[in-house]
């Protein structure tokens, strides 16, 4: 009886990821998309991603805004002000 209350208790952890988020796979070859941008601009987005975390997060601003997906979008709007606020 005890193990039927345990496993009831048990947290359930999910590794559904978020809309905008669509993760690469073998099956789905990455191309280039590029664009230009100041040096004050890619400044900017290093300093609030991260130097290792820039290209995703301005994959995960583009994909959420092409989706319309308003949640996503506020999801990496408030991961940089966090960031920001880390740094400061």
């Amino acid at each position: 009886m005890a193990a039927k209350k345990k496993a009831a208790t048990s947290k359930r952890t999910s590794t559904k990821k978020a809309k905008g988020e669509t993760p690469a796979t073998e099956t789905e070859p990455l191309v280039v998309f590029a664009f230009r941008l100041t040096q004050a601009e890619r400044d900017l987005i290093h300093q609030t991603a991260g130097p290792r975390n820039a290209t995703q997060f301005v994959r995960r601003v583009a994909v959420a805004f092409a989706q319309e997906d308003a949640k996503a979008f506020q999801g990496v709007l408030d991961e940089a002000k966090s960031a920001r606020a880390t740094q400061a």
